[in-house]
């Protein structure tokens, strides 16, 4: 009877020693799949690295940063609801195919593809291993480790962006949290102030700035871009920074930095991130060196 009683003791030790599967990791999981399942249904160019790559973010980012490799020749968007529309005319099909891709759910008749579409060999690996071995991630992960995507860490992709030049917005979100909903972080379109041409010619063609020709005003402060779908808020300095005496570009960069950190809390107060474009790579190390939290931007499109 002890005999008994000691091994449904340790019966129930034993079960409760197994390590309970972990939440976050399987919707990770899952994520993946449901993205690489999603883009397994369009032409791309680089046999689909970019989107297995940036698969573990959200849809919305992974359309923002792997845009550029789908095959543009074979895809025709429609905006049948208006929502990606632009209020303001000349608005280009690039923004209107960004907009309507990144939509959550797609609306019927918005993508057409033209043709047969092959599932990319990265994609096709990628979720072949999800099915093989989709309770171990680090297995996932390991896939699209590919020699294409090596060759460029995240930063430079983060540091060296390509402009897009043309407008767009977002899709509306379906369910704006609480601080989307307060009316001071809530983006508005205001103009841009001062009449700098090449000011605003640089803030204007920030990647994917979805308020070209305007201001984003947000917690009171006018910010010169927004990168609406990665939520990103930007400063842009155009000063001839290098012609400069040295004692000058000191004082300069320690009364910027000052005022940059007052704005990236604004913007921070919001749930946006922050972003600084300099026009020199001498004006981005000073700024760095003044206070290193600062993400710093060379603007080769300016």
């Amino acid at each position: 009877m002890r005999l008994r009683a000691y091994s449904a003791l340790l019966f129930l030790l034993a079960a409760c020693a197994t390590p309970v599967p972990d939440s976050r990791a399987r919707v990770l999981r899952e994520m993946r799949a449901a993205n690489l399942q999603r883009a397994a249904t369009l032409p791309w160019r680089d046999e689909g690295r970019c989107a297995v790559r940036e698969a573990s973010q959200s849809w919305p980012a992974l359309v923002e940063r792997c845009f550029q490799s789908l095959d543009h020749d074979r895809i025709r968007f429609n905006d049948p609801r208006g929502r990606c529309a632009v209020a303001s005319a000349g608005t280009a099909a690039f923004g209107i195919g960004l907009c309507v891709l990144a939509a959550p759910e797609i609306v019927v008749g918005a993508v057409i593809v033209v043709g047969v579409v092959v599932v990319g060999i990265a994609i096709k690996e990628a979720l072949d291993a999800y099915e093989l071995k989709g309770s171990i991630p680090e297995e996932v992960e390991s896939v699209p480790k590919t020699k294409a995507a090596s060759r460029q860490s995240s930063v430079e992709r983060h540091l060296k962006p390509k402009p897009s030049g043309q407008d767009w917005f977002p899709p509306e979100p379906t369910e704006p949290s609480e601080r989307e909903r307060r009316p001071e972080c809530a983006p508005k379109r205001i103009a841009p102030k001062g009449g700098n041409a090449l000011h605003n010619r640089c803030a204007d063609n920030v990647p994917f700035n979805g308020y070209r020709g305007a201001n984003a005003l947000v917690n009171g402060k006018a910010f010169d871009a927004l990168q609406v779908v990665a939520g990103v808020l930007w400063e842009v300095k155009t000063d001839n920074f290098d012609t400069y005496p040295i004692e000058l570009q000191a004082v300069v960069v320690r009364k910027q930095a000052k005022e940059l950190r007052r704005e990236r809390e604004l913007a921070a107060a919001c749930g946006f991130d922050f972003r600084v474009g300099v026009r020199s790579a001498a004006h981005r190390a000073m700024l760095e060196f003044e206070d290193n939290t600062l993400s710093i931007v060379v603007m080769d499109w300016c």
